[in-house]
């Protein structure tokens, strides 16, 4: 498996797959070819489906300048290799130089079409991490009397834990930045930031599970709504489900006390478990639905928290199984191609199912039939499974039954 660095990144929103993954695999391109002058880009299958609302192309653009760039947006053909797929042609004085072909795999992920995916990046070797099962690595980590976290420092050495330490700072500054602001975030739906709200207006008679809830859903609200506005964010595995983990941790850091080197250990924890998932099946909305996105975010929390808690190996599996096992099936569908509606809210559901799933892995684990690596595979085959309309199309579900604003003319 990859390194953590490719499951954790920072970047602004709204999308991992349809902003981050195009300018990235745009910058590569330039890298490679530095006397171009003109590139044409046509973007295939999700990309082209639902980039106007994500803002592909505009990304595009401004990342290919000062070159000359045409945007070409083809929904029909067909995307065998994966449904985030773009062409970028080179050109130099009207010659034709290269085409590459690229595939935005989830994450801010790019991989070129016969090519290995670690020729551009140096964490995407695939080799850092030897182990490719929850199983393998639980094994060698009882015979070893290894932590996951320590599993993560010898594969990765030292230094992963100043990343992730950074990873963290970002997280909290999101959330922090998510909670100062209010207003309506930018697209055709008029969305208004709830975050504020949430996180101030304390409930008349206000119990201690109400007061969890609702901090909780404030600091995952904060994230996902700066994401929606294209702020700087931390996948965690995505854009798109980028407020899960860090809402989590920063309740259980306010709460109980944990030091950042802590939630560092955790977050190796839950990068773990979305490495996994990234090896074994995907983490894209655009291939498997959103049970891909929030439901590996919402492993990925449980795992963090009941390494927080220093939970054994098989609590922290079955707590990280129980959290994907009730988002089986869970559809991609945004309304109008933005990342706010159903997204937003989904990231603070999961953040509370994560805390559930965490409860029920402290008195249920010794009783599991299912383990987390069948459910991985079980999630990667129910996505397979899904109807292209509700595979981050914006074609089915809300998507296709929500009523959208009328544009105003400008006449």
């Amino acid at each position: 498996m990859q390194s953590l660095h490719e499951i954790y990144k920072i970047g602004r929103g709204p999308s991992s797959s349809h902003t981050m993954g195009p300018e990235r695999a745009i910058k590569i391109v330039k890298g490679l070819y530095p006397k171009a002058d003109l590139l044409k880009v046509t973007i295939y299958g999700s990309l082209a489906l639902t980039g106007e609302g994500h803002g592909t192309q505009t990304v595009i653009a401004k990342t290919a300048k000062p070159l000359k760039c045409e945007v070409v947006f083809d929904s029909e053909s067909p995307c065998p290799v994966h449904p985030n797929t773009m062409d970028i042609a080179v050109y130099k004085k009207g010659e034709l130089l290269d085409t590459k072909r690229v595939y935005s795999v989830g994450g801010g992920t790019v991989i070129f079409d016969g090519e290995p995916a670690d020729k551009y990046e140096k964490y995407a070797d695939d080799s850092i991490y030897p182990l490719n099962s929850y199983t393998e690595i639980s094994d060698y980590c009882k015979a070893h009397n290894m932590r996951l976290w320590q599993y993560v420092e010898m594969c990765e050495g030292k230094e992963i834990f100043d990343f992730l330490l950074t990873v963290w700072e970002q997280m909290k500054q999101t959330i922090q930045d998510g909670l100062a602001v209010s207003g309506t975030l930018p697209g055709i739906l008029g969305t208004k930031r709830r975050a504020q709200k949430l996180f101030n207006q304390r409930h008349i008679d206000e119990s201690a599970q109400t007061r969890e809830n609702r901090l909780v859903c404030s600091y995952a609200f904060a994230t996902g709504e700066q994401n929606a506005a294209g702020g700087i964010i931390v996948t965690a595995p995505t854009c798109g489900a980028c407020g899960v983990v860090p809402s989590v941790l920063k309740y259980m850091q306010d709460e109980r006390g944990f030091t950042d080197l802590e939630i560092a250990h955790a977050l190796a924890t839950g990068g773990i478990i979305g490495n996994l998932i990234k090896k074994n099946a995907s983490i894209s909305g655009a291939e498997c639905g959103c049970q891909a996105e929030i439901g590996s975010a919402c492993s990925m929390a449980a795992a963090a928290l009941a390494e927080l808690f220093e939970m054994g190996l098989g609590q922290i599996e079955y707590a990280a199984e129980v959290a994907m096992e009730h988002h089986l099936g869970l559809t991609c569908d945004p309304i109008a191609g933005l990342v706010q509606i159903p997204c937003i809210e989904r990231n603070a559901v999961a953040a509370m199912r994560a805390i559930n799933a965490l409860s029920l892995a402290n008195f249920l684990a010794d009783s599991r039939k299912i383990s987390f690596d069948i459910i991985v595979k079980t999630m990667y085959n129910t996505g397979k499974d899904l109807l292209n309309s509700y595979k981050e199309t914006s074609s089915g579900g809300l998507a296709r039954y929500y009523e959208l604003p009328v544009k105003k003319s400008k006449n």
